[in-house]
């Protein structure tokens, strides 16, 4: 009975130890990764954040090469920046549109484009 309680508590600790994300994650590890020149884009969409002050319009919007426009709803402070070219991972959502020209998504990553 003792050797398995042994047995089970370094089973649950070698889990909780190999388990933990070693990397902590800042606005600079971010910014690194996205300026390294090993950065992968592929899963990523490219695109440009926009600002409006148009009536009717959504404030940040991100604007395709093909001229689609997307409405992230969940755009971090960092990224509001009129011009910023970003990569981006996202869902789309099933909501009601929040302007005109935009369909509303959910940010899942972003990095800013290497300058």
């Amino acid at each position: 009975m003792k050797t398995t309680l042994i047995v089970l508590g370094a089973a649950a600790l070698l889990c909780f130890v190999s388990c933990k994300n070693t990397e902590e994650v800042t606005k600079d590890n971010i910014e690194e990764k996205a300026t390294e020149e090993t950065f992968d884009s592929t899963g990523y969409t490219s695109g440009v954040i926009e600002y409006s002050q148009e009536k009717e319009d959504c404030e940040y919007t991100i604007k395709l090469k093909d001229g689609l426009y997307y409405d992230p709803i969940n755009l971090e402070d960092g990224y509001k920046k009129d011009g910023m070219t970003v990569y981006f991972k996202f869902s789309p959502l099933r909501m009601k549109n929040r302007c005109n020209k935009a369909n509303p998504v959910s940010i899942k990553e972003m990095l800013p484009a290497k300058k």
